[in-house]
Formats: C-alpha cells, sequence, structure tokens
C-alpha cells in the first residue's frame, strides 16, 4: 500500500514497499509537458528534458550518467503533453545515490551554452529520424486534425523553426516557473522504507523555488464533418491512422471505452486483428489504442498496409465500426477483455518501474490515486450495454479523423475519403 507526504518546501512524496524486490525505481514528476507551452517556445518541455542530463554544478555529463549505470542503473526521462518525469531503476542500496543524482539534475543544472546549441542539433535530428517513421509520424498527423490550432495538436519536439530560437534565458525561465517542488511528485517503489525515502530527499532535494501555478488552453471540440490528410511520401507501405475523440482521464466512461479498446484491436484476440490481418492478410500491424487528458481524448487504429490495398483496409476497418456500433458485443468477448484488462494491470504491478510508473502518471495528472483494487471493481461494472453506448457515442456521423502517410499517386484518396462516411 502506497503512502503519501509532503514536505515542508511543498513537494509531494509517494511510495510503495515491495520489500521481495532487489531494486527500486524512484521518479521526479514534474507537471508540465507540451500542452502547457506557448507557441513561440514549442517544445522546450523536451528540450529542457534534455538539458537536464548535460551537466550541473558539481557533475558533468559523464559523471551524471556514469554514476548510475556504473553500478548497473537504468536511467532515462520522457515528456508527455501533461508531465514530464525523470527517473532512475537501480539495486535499493543506492537509493541514496539515486535520490542525489535526481535532486542535483533538477536544481543545479547550469544550461551551458555550447551545451544547449549541441543539444539543439541532436533534437533536429530527433525531429527528423521521426519524420521518417512513418508509423511513428502518422500520430502527429492525426493529432494535428483531432486538436487543431491546439498544443495537443503539435509535436511534442518543436518545429525546427521553434527549438531553433529557443535560448538559454527561455529554458531557465520555463525551469524556474514549472520545475519548482508545488509542482513536483517523487515517486519511490521497491525496497525502499518510506521514513528513509523522505530523510533522503529532505537532504538533497533542498530547493525551496515557489514557482507558478500550472495552467493550459482547455479543449474545444467543433468538429463538424470527417477529416483526412494525406502526407505524400515515398513508403514501401501507406501507413493509415483513424481516430475520433474519446473519454477524458476522469470520465467515467474510460473503463466501458477501455473494454471497447481492447475488443475492437487492443490485442491479438481483437476484431480487427482477426480480420484485418489474419482472415484478409492486408497488414502486418493492425492495432487500437487510446489517449486520456484532463479535458479530451482519442481512440486511435493504426495499421500499415500494401499501398494499392489501402482503400480497402480502410473499409473493413470502418466495417468493423459499424459492426460495434450497431449490432452486439459476444458476452466471451466481454469476458476476455475484462480479464486482459485486470491481468495486464496487476503483472504491471509486479515491476518497480510499472509501479512507479502507475502512481506517478495518477498522482501527477488528476492528483489522487486510485489502487488496483478500485480499479478493477470499475472493470468488474462494465456491461455489454456499457459497451454499445460507448461504440454510439465514438462512433458517430461525421466524427471520423484519417491521417494518411503514403505514395500519394498510388492511393484512391478520395475512395478512403468516401468511406469516413459512416
Amino acid at each position: 500500500m502506497h503512502k503519501t507526504s509532503k514536505l515542508n518546501n511543498n513537494l509531494t512524496v509517494i511510495t510503495d514497499r515491495m520489500p521481495n524486490m532487489h531494486s527500486m525505481t524512484l521518479g521526479l514528476w514534474v507537471k508540465t509537458g507540451g500542452r502547457y507551452e506557448p507557441d513561440n517556445l514549442q517544445g522546450i518541455s523536451h528540450f529542457l528534458e534534455h538539458m537536464l542530463f548535460k551537466g550541473t554544478k558539481t557533475r558533468n555529463y559523464k559523471q551524471i550518467k556514469e554514476e548510475i549505470e556504473g553500478v548497473g542503473g537504468i536511467f532515462n526521462a520522457f515528456t508527455s503533453e501533461e508531465y514530464t518525469c525523470y527517473y532512475i531503476k537501480i539495486v535499493s542500496k543506492y537509493l541514496e545515490r539515486a535520490i542525489d543524482v535526481l535532486s542535483d539534475m533538477l536544481i543545479n543544472s547550469t544550461f551551458e551554452n555550447k551545451e544547449i546549441d549541441k543539444e539543439r542539433n541532436v533534437i533536429v535530428e530527433e525531429i527528423r529520424m521521426y519524420m521518417d517513421l512513418p508509423n511513428q509520424y502518422v500520430h502527429e498527423l492525426l493529432d494535428a486534425l483531432l486538436w487543431p490550432e491546439h498544443p495537443l495538436g503539435r509535436s511534442l519536439l518543436g518545429t525546427f523553426d521553434t527549438v531553433g530560437r529557443i535560448k538559454r534565458n527561455d529554458l531557465i525561465g520555463y525551469m524556474d516557473k514549472y520545475h519548482a517542488p508545488l509542482n513536483i511528485t517523487a515517486v519511490a517503489c521497491g525496497d525502499i522504507e518510506h521514513d528513509n525515502v523522505i530523510g533522503l530527499l529532505k537532504k538533497h532535494f533542498r530547493h525551496k523555488g515557489s514557482g507558478e501555478g500550472y495552467s493550459f488552453k482547455k479543449v474545444k471540440i467543433a468538429q463538424k464533418m470527417p477529416q483526412i490528410n494525406l502526407y505524400d511520401k515515398d513508403t514501401a507501405q501507406t501507413h493509415i491512422c483513424l481516430g475520433t475523440h474519446a473519454a477524458t482521464r476522469l470520465s467515467p466512461q474510460r473503463y466501458a471505452q477501455g473494454i471497447l479498446n481492447l475488443i475492437l484491436g487492443g490485442n491479438m484476440s481483437s476484431r480487427l486483428f482477426n480480420e484485418v490481418r489474419e482472415k484478409r492478410c492486408l497488414a502486418y500491424e493492425i492495432a487500437s489504442g487510446t489517449k486520456e487528458f484532463i479535458d479530451t481524448g482519442s481512440l486511435f487504429i493504426h495499421a500499415g498496409v500494401d499501398t494499392h490495398k489501402a482503400a480497402e483496409a480502410v473499409s473493413v476497418i470502418i466495417s468493423e465500426l459499424v459492426k460495434l456500433k450497431e449490432k452486439y458485443v459476444e458476452k466471451e468477448e466481454l469476458v476476455r477483455a475484462k480479464e486482459y484488462f485486470k491481468g495486464q494491470l496487476l503483472m504491471g504491478l509486479e515491476d518497480t518501474m510499472s509501479n512507479m510508473l502507475f502512481l506517478g502518471e495518477q498522482a501527477t495528472s488528476i492528483g489522487k490515486i486510485l489502487t488496483k483494487d478500485e480499479i478493477i471493481a470499475q472493470i468488474e461494472k462494465v456491461t455489454l450495454s456499457d459497451v454499445k453506448k460507448t461504440a454510439k457515442a465514438l462512433f458517430a456521423n461525421n466524427s471520423l479523423n484519417m491521417a494518411v502517410i503514403g505514395p500519394k499517386k498510388q492511393i484512391a484518396a478520395q475512395e478512403m475519403e468516401t468511406k469516413l462516411q459512416f
């Protein structure tokens, strides 16, 4: 069972003791991400994440990494739309070292101009890399359709232009605003003691900056017709990503939506996998997934298909959406989806890293933590009727968006666009 405390400097601390583990995972979660950024500084959260690994007042970039990796630790960070997380997984006896290094990074990073310029080039190459990965980039194109003229519809990496203009003062100003104890949650899971974690954080994380309250632009959905974005690229496959607006992190419908997603395309037992891959052999990769934010969300389907069969693949996918919307879900499908949902949750929580992510994401994004038992109880409540109601709400007329990457001359774009009409 997790424990929660708040230090005098307003840092929130959550621990979950897992005494049978050899390891522990520590994450420092900052409540900021892509949707908090001003337009002219798009990508600054991700840029800042990179810069915290580039040197502090007491450690250079090599020493930061060697202190953790030199004793077998795993060390990384990630930026999302609503939070940023810096984490270390390490043998439990090195708990203080993990707290010391992460605290040093968040409090004492130096932001040397020469390192900023070097990392700017690295991020530019990262942007280029993802643009060369159509199975990844197609999701960015879909997000731009779902949330046009909104931070959620932008790339977390930024653009060549915005990354090129971010300066040292911008990074320090953004750091001071959001990377303050008021906006940070420390989560430690593994063979650790709560009071020991508290004592070590008091010793090493002495930052007292007040920071500022976080705010973001709320989403307003105004879609009136299906939308398609065709990105011309000479690829061996055509990559398709269909999506619709869906439940938020806080919506009671998120559990029925999760079950629906599993039945539709969440695993190898799903309808899309069986129909598109196994029966018709139209794709190697076919799956569905969800994104959940504080005030919006999406359900999406991605497939990589033979360019000449792209229109056929879209037709088959749409037909499966119609079946979920207009016909029935088998009781056996519901049972399988519930058991898979619960099994993935429980197996994930056996690992210190997954447990840290489970606690940290909830604490940072919604400000409270649902236990595994509370989540399982919500999963069990989902009925066949709930799944059908959710399908009807999600797959309404004019609700679909589709991003496509492939050789434009060979894609029957008009035929594919027609199929978006239910």
